[in-house]
């Protein structure tokens, strides 16, 4: 039987803290948060070392229940109580791992004592590395139409073009149809081509995969501009944080000259 080594104890020794993921929304990109946030730790710590993550798995036909009845004081009270529950089992920050649930983000936050680790902030986090101050978004048609997103970009100083109403119904189409059900296709991946075409065409610097699904469908070469996976952003922002790289309010509207913790 192998034993650890000291470099292994003082690496573990030296993790951050631990991370409350709320997931199932759906499975299929909570397992790419998972698989993301723990290899971006392995690499920078080594040997055995993997993140802290206590995850709430949810019922994601009750959400999808929530979302069509467009109850979301419902859906915000689920979340809400699931966070609490992280919480309590011992999470130093929440971050819920889907774009459009972010809608009830104030409820959560609302609802808990330890940072939200927002996932507008993270894409904002990500523009900015990749020099774009105008953004365009392809997601569901919350995401897209409504402001809870774009606002959250604003205070960034980020600003957004959409596809016009009758593409983004086309677009939530696919996701909800097709993405979320683990179901991906050619066809689908034009539409979105031909939609993220039309965007740069109206003047985005940069795409945000505003749904944590989408980059099963498309990548880089799918786009002129450069490609922002809101779940690469998120998953790795987590990552620094379960490091101790950075404060889990570190990239919120106001914070990010004191990101990095020294």
């Amino acid at each position: 039987m192998q034993h650890a080594t000291a470099s292994e104890h003082t690496r573990h020794r030296a993790a951050g803290e631990t991370i409350g993921l709320l997931g199932g929304m759906s499975w299929h990109s909570t397992i790419e948060y998972y698989r993301a946030i723990n290899e971006r730790v392995a690499d920078e710590r080594g040997g055995h070392a993997s993140a802290r993550i206590l995850l709430s798995s949810l019922d994601f036909a009750e959400i999808r229940d929530c979302q069509l009845r467009e109850d979301w004081a419902a859906a915000g009270e689920i979340l809400a109580r699931e966070a609490v529950a992280l919480e309590r089992a011992g999470a130093g920050s929440i971050a819920i791992a889907t774009n459009l649930m972010h809608k009830v983000a104030p409820a959560v936050e609302a609802s808990i004592g330890v940072p939200l680790v927002h996932i507008g902030d993270a894409v904002a986090d990500a523009a900015g590395r990749a020099g774009a101050r105008t953004l365009g978004i392809v997601g569901t048609q919350w995401v897209m139409a409504e402001p809870f997103y774009a606002d959250r970009l604003a205070r960034h100083g980020i600003g957004v073009v959409v596809p016009a109403a009758p593409e983004q119904s086309e677009l939530d189409r696919i996701i909800f149809d097709e993405l979320t059900q683990g179901v991906v296709t050619d066809a689908s991946r034009t539409v979105y081509r031909e939609a993220i075409a039309a965007l740069v065409a109206d003047g985005a610097e940069a795409i945000v995969l505003a749904c944590t699904e989408i980059m099963l469908l498309v990548g880089a070469d799918d786009s002129t501009v450069p490609l922002i996976d809101s779940c690469e952003a998120h998953a790795g922002a987590l990552a620094r944080i379960a490091l101790g790289e950075l404060a889990a309010d570190g990239l919120a509207p106001g914070a990010r000259r004191s990101a990095t913790r020294g």
